[in-house]
Parts: C-alpha cells; structure tokens; sequence
C-alpha cells in the first residue's frame, strides 16, 4: 500500500481507462477520468496530479502531448503510458512521443495480457510497468497492484511497449486462422513462428530480447490471439468470414490498433530491409490485394529452412 492517497488523472475514457481507473481507486487514491467530452477542461484536472495516464488510442497521443505541453504539468508527476501503438507519422512508440515531450519527467509503460472486460469483471490477470526509472515503476506498481490483478516492474520500457504493439498484427492473423476453421496445429504454428518475428522486429529498435517471453510480450500475445474480445482479433475472424474491412470497424466496439501498426511495422521492415513474413501477409490482407486463403496458402508456401 502508498502511505498516502494519490491524484491520478486518466486521460482516456475507454474500456480500458476505465478498468485502470476502477484497478486505481481499489486503494481509495483520487482517480479523475478525462476525454474530450468531459465538461472539465484538461487544464483543471492535471493541477494536482501525482500521474498522468495516457489510455487513448494512438491517434490521439499526439495531440493529447501537444495540449499537455501548453499546461504547466505538476513537477512531481509521473507519466504511464498504456497505449499500444506506432505513431504513422514518426514510427515511434508512445513512450518515446511522450519522453521526447516531457524530458524532464519520468515516464512508466504499462502494458500485459490484460483485456479490459475481463478486468472489469474484476477476473484475476497481471500486468507489466516498465520504466528507465525503477522508482517511479514501483510507486506505479503499488498503485495499481490489487489481490485480482498483480503487476510485475521491469526496467526495459521499450520492449515492454514492442511485445504489446507488434502482437495485435498476429491478433488479425490469428483471428483469420479461426475464422478459416483451420485448426488448433496451425494456429500453434503461426503463433510460435509470429514470436521469433516480433522478437527481430523488437530487438532491431533497441529493446531487450528477454522482455519478449515475459508479460507483455508472450503472455499478451496469448491473450489477445485466442480471445474474441480482443478487438483485432474480430478484425481477422471477420475478413476470414468474407467481410470487408469497412463492415466489420463500422460495428467495432473501439480502435483496432493493430491496422495502424501493420502499416507502420511494414513500413519500418521495408526501409530497414527486416524479414516479417506473417506482417507481410496481414499487410497485403488489410489493403485488400489477396483474400484471407492465399494469405494463408503464402505463409505455408515459403521456402523450406531450418527452424
């Protein structure tokens, strides 16, 4: 437990800022939950603030940084990020978009197998703060630590951001995979051979390859590949049902991230001339070049190697 009750603002009104919110207020800490159609300008409800959270999606990182730095943020605040997502314009992570802001203020990732109904139903689960400040990971640990939801604090940010990012590209193959019926052998398959390339991906931009088989990166991958909550999951079982992509977001509960991070984890293996098979497939999916089939019938195709 803190020794004291904290002012934590949650920028983010969503199923998952929501759940944070519900997770912080277990230990009577004032939580204040802002979105843009709160009455409340964001001005009067950071005045005080011990954290910041950041639970929007990716497109509204940018400008939710650009307004907070027009603010005088509280000097003692710390800032969590729980966004997963690559900014299209820079191909930077959140966290990196947020650093690059607030030099001056430390900033903690939070981000693990966690599906925001599931805590909202207040089911056990645990999750990862990581953070190149391990004080202000722990003081985030113990805030959000209750008896159904442990939390885990590492010091690799950067990984811990990747892990939960790059697996809702494989969410969409995955959901493809069980919406083709093709079995339990093959979704092992892919699910074992999307690893190995999240962790190429990964390690390439600077993050630690042992951050990729804990919470956020395995476990999260677990998660949100066998489960029809997950958003981008849906997005794949839908395509493989013969939906188009404009049916299945028009009736979407929320961002499927995943679409963005395709684009932009394509976009980064171009340049940098990075080998990501399965993104591939999912990438030429989305845009509508191949049907879900021959996505599948491409992976199985390619030249036999060593595993």
């Amino acid at each position: 437990m803190t020794e004291k009750p904290k002012n934590i603002t949650i920028v983010g009104a969503g199923m998952w800022g929501t759940a944070l919110g519900v997770l912080a207020s277990h230990h009577h800490h004032h939580v204040r939950l802002w979105s843009r159609r709160c009455p409340e300008n964001l001005a009067s409800v950071i005045v005080d603030a011990d954290v910041i959270l950041s639970a929007v999606s990716m497109g509204g990182v940018t400008p939710i940084i650009k307004q907070l730095q027009d603010l005088n943020l509280p000097k003692k605040a710390i800032i969590v990020t729980a966004t997963k997502g690559l900014d299209p314009a820079t191909t930077l992570t959140p966290s990196r978009l947020w650093q690059s802001a607030f030099p001056d203020y430390p900033v903690v990732v939070l981000s693990g197998p966690n599906l925001s109904k599931e805590i909202q139903q207040n089911l056990p689960a645990a999750t990862a703060v990581a953070s190149t400040d391990l004080t202000a990971a722990e003081t985030i640990q113990v805030i959000f630590a209750t008896e159904k939801f442990r939390v885990y604090v590492n010091s690799d940010p950067l990984g811990t951001e990747l892990g939960g990012t790059l697996k809702n590209v494989v969410a969409i193959a995955a959901g493809v995979c069980d919406g083709l019926h093709l079995g339990t052998n093959a979704k092992a398959a892919l699910l074992t051979r999307a690893l190995p390339e999240i962790i190429r991906v990964g390690t390439y931009l600077g993050a630690e390859k042992e951050t990729f088989f804990g919470l956020s990166g395995l476990g999260d991958l677990l998660a949100t590949c066998n489960s029809p909550l997950s958003r981008n999951y849906q997005v794949g079982y839908g395509l493989a049902q013969g939906k188009t992509l404009e049916e299945i977001l028009a009736h979407l509960e929320g961002t499927a991230e995943g679409i963005n991070t395709t684009n932009v984890l394509v976009q980064i293996a171009t340049e940098q001339n990075l080998y990501v098979p399965i993104a591939t497939q999912v990438y030429r999916l989305l845009r509508g070049e191949i049907s879900p089939l021959t996505a599948v019938k491409s992976l199985m195709e390619r030249d036999l190697k060593s595993e």
